[in-house]
């Protein structure tokens, strides 16, 4: 027996019995819905499929329930709105090993589901369809989409996440259930298809691509996608998902930034094409370095938060760090930066002491307190940030059962 076979085989066996369950989102698509599931209906019966049709419903009032079930297709009533509650509630009832969703608004070509049904067989976590490599009709989708937001915010998850996946919006899709059960989808809008991409590449699924063919929707009415508020759910979910390129990246160069003009100005102005760069200028990179230094902390915040809650896998890297940086070091880093700052304060004292604390001259006196204020920020800002770190890291202990 081959090993799509078994694994045909293994899926018929699992509670349920199917092997496939074609799960569609449905918000009145009474147009379409009805050929989008004869359609479904009949590619797993070509196939040889045990599987079924499952139209998650999101409240139509279109009379899209009565034709799915007119059809023979199971029908799921999910009440919470969102594209995502719709996919995720017909995925949770679904009761095939391998799910394949789809728009029900007849873009998709459901008879043409063997190559995926061919991939999940072949042990694939999740198979992705790729309309950009199978071709996609005249009308079919809006040249801003085609052009610019799907190859843009593609293009940025690869380059965020080295997902392999080149087509992130695809909706069209296959993948294990209980793959996606576990993990643990969060978003209910548009995004949702984001998460599944970003997060099977997180977990290390295998993930396949198929040519997929995108076709003009069938239906009379607009469209429930928005572009630019869609886009931008789906960039804010690729940023947030991203610590290290959304806090971490920025404020390691505008610290390195900041540090570098401070240390040019601090022994005296600097002249470039006729300005003269001063204490102003070096006031302006303390800034930058302090603010460079809570980008870097709340990456570790936000990656750690992440990882807790189970939005995010493990990351090997951090725990070795964090083994490193303890409550006690961030203490001592925190203290010993604050005595620098005390130390430079109580120069600047000296130096007005000497003057019989009169008028100082600020570029000479600045030159000592923007740095001296500065240290004693971070200083400050670093012993808070370890307990905070501390706290957290008890929290997950005892979730984790390892007590305090």
């Amino acid at each position: 027996m081959s090993g799509g076979a078994e694994r045909a085989k293994a899926g018929a066996e699992e509670p349920g019995g199917l092997e496939v369950s074609v799960v569609m989102p449905c918000l009145n698509e009474a147009e379409t819905l009805g050929t989008c599931i004869e359609k479904a209906r009949r590619s797993l019966a070509e196939l040889g499929v045990e599987g079924e049709v499952v139209v998650a419903d999101n409240g139509s009032s279109d009379g899209s329930p009565e034709i799915a079930k007119r059809l023979g297709a199971r029908l799921v009533h999910v009440k919470e709105r969102g594209y995502g509650s719709a996919l995720l509630g017909g995925i949770e009832a679904a009761r095939g090993t391998y799910v394949i969703m789809g728009d029900a608004d007849d873009s998709y070509d459901f008879t043409a589901l063997g190559p995926f049904v061919a991939k999940l067989r072949e042990g694939y976590d999740l198979v992705m369809g790729n309309r950009f490599r199978g071709g996609i009709r005249p009308g079919a989708m809006p040249a801003l989409h085609r052009y610019l937001g799907n190859p843009v915010l593609t293009g940025l998850g690869r380059l965020l996440f080295r997902s392999p996946t080149g087509d992130f919006h695809c909706g069209l899709r296959g993948f294990r259930r209980r793959a996606a059960l576990d993990m643990d989808l969060q978003t209910t809008g548009m995004e949702f298809a984001s998460e599944m991409v970003v997060k099977a590449t997180l977990l290390g699924l295998r993930i396949a691509e198929v040519p997929t063919t995108l076709s003009p929707d069938g239906r009379s009415r607009p469209p429930h996608l928005r572009s630019w508020r869609d886009g931008w759910r789906h960039l804010r979910f690729l940023l947030v998902f991203s610590p290290r390129w959304l806090f971490l990246y920025p404020g390691l160069a505008l610290m390195a930034l900041g540090a570098a003009l401070g240390l040019w100005i601090l022994p005296g102005p600097r002249a470039v094409f006729g300005v003269e760069l001063d204490v102003h200028t070096l006031m302006y990179a303390a800034a930058a370095v302090f603010i460079g230094y809570q980008s870097v902390t709340f990456a570790v915040f936000t990656k750690f938060f992440a990882i807790h809650e189970g939005l995010l896998p493990e990351d090997p890297r951090l725990a070795r760090v964090l083994r490193h940086v303890t409550l006690e070091t961030g203490l001592a880093a925190g203290l010993l930066l604050v005595l620098l700052g005390l130390g430079g304060t109580l120069w600047a004292l000296s130096d007005w002491g000497a003057q019989s604390f009169g008028p100082l001259e600020p570029t000479q006196t600045l030159r000592i307190v923007i740095p001296a204020f500065l240290a004693l920020t971070l200083g400050c800002q670093t012993v808070l940030s370890s307990f905070f770190l501390s706290v957290l890291a008890l929290r997950r202990r005892r979730r984790l059962g390892g007590g305090a």
